[in-house]
């Protein structure tokens, strides 16, 4: 196993399914388009034989789920968006490394299984992910989801098995997560044309971390989540975790040269389209007050086998 894992970028994506079904209608779901196309054209161009999804928009209850299934073909309809249109897919993962993955998950103390049945429900981010990164399926792709109840040691932990599995099988990878900024939405409908941040307080908080992301400063991002957190009010699973496993996956630290390419509303939603390239030099690493974690041994010892 080599030292280090071949990560060639890292991209943090929008999961709405407007760049995909209607670029058309707003300019800013078509400039969130025409960001993912970019990315799509680095991602050949970076020579990855391996992209690794992780999605908050597919939630998991008991441990972490994988998706091992070698071409899972489906039509998914968004639970929220069904009026944009149906979405068929037809993709080809990386059953290997899904099955890896799960292996070093479960060295490191997590729960985690694969999931590799027929009419398994891909979720929309990772639909509209892969169809707009990877349209030709060229470039086999591995899904892990967001656990609703994992805390920061977990999710650090899963990030580390995921670097485990690339490093054991030479995998060149592309990490990207799917995830909103903000996910404050309009709750009735909108015209297109009437898009915006939900709020300005929303928006001058996406802005703070695309500055950090622009930085390069992914661990900044993740020790500061829950800060961030706290002041923009979205759902666990949006605001920390994937900035948690990012890291972890990637490498903890800041040494990365970041570029956003695309920040728009998607119903009030802020969603980016962002690039993290590890580098040599970067904005360097500080005294962090969160603890690094190896292994997951529970939640505050409630799975200490000494209690009675």
């Amino acid at each position: 196993m080599s030292e280090s894992p071949d990560i060639r970028l890292g991209l943090y994506v929008p999961p709405h399914p407007h760049p995909l079904l209607a670029p058309e209608q707003n300019e800013g779901w078509g400039r969130l388009r025409d960001a993912f196309e970019t990315c799509r054209q680095r991602i050949e161009e970076s020579g990855v034989d391996l992209i690794l999804i992780y999605s908050t928009t597919w939630p998991s209850i008991i441990g972490h789920q994988i998706q091992a299934h070698p071409n899972p073909v489906f039509t998914h309809v968004d639970d929220d968006f069904h009026f944009l249109g149906s979405m068929e897919y037809e993709f080809k993962m990386d059953s290997e490394f899904a099955n890896c993955f799960r292996d070093f998950s479960e060295e490191r103390g997590l729960h985690a299984r694969t999931v590799a049945y027929d009419g398994f429900p891909i979720d929309t981010g990772s639909v509209v992910a892969l169809k707009l990164l990877n349209p030709d399926n060229r470039i086999p792709a591995c899904i892990v989801s967001s656990n609703v109840y994992s805390n920061r040691a977990e999710q650090i932990v899963l990030g580390k098995a995921a670097r485990d599995a690339m490093s054991k099988l030479g995998r060149k990878v592309a990490v990207v997560v799917v995830a909103s900024l903000s996910n404050r939405m309009f709750t009735e409908h909108i015209e297109p044309s009437e898009d915006s941040i939900h709020s300005a307080k929303d928006d001058e908080w996406n802005r703070k971390i695309l500055e950090f992301f622009e930085d390069g400063r992914l661990e900044d991002i993740s020790q500061l989540s829950r800060d961030i957190h706290g002041q923009i009010r979205v759902s666990k699973v949006v605001a920390y975790k994937p900035a948690w496993w990012m890291a972890a996956a990637m490498g903890q630290h800041n040494n990365y040269d970041g570029e956003v390419l695309a920040y728009e509303a998607l119903h009030g939603a802020g969603g980016a389209v962002i690039q993290l390239t590890p580098a040599e030099g970067g904005i360097g690493d500080k005294e962090f007050d969160e603890d690094d974690v190896e292994f997951y041994r529970g939640d505050r010892s409630v799975l200490d086998q000494g209690m009675i």
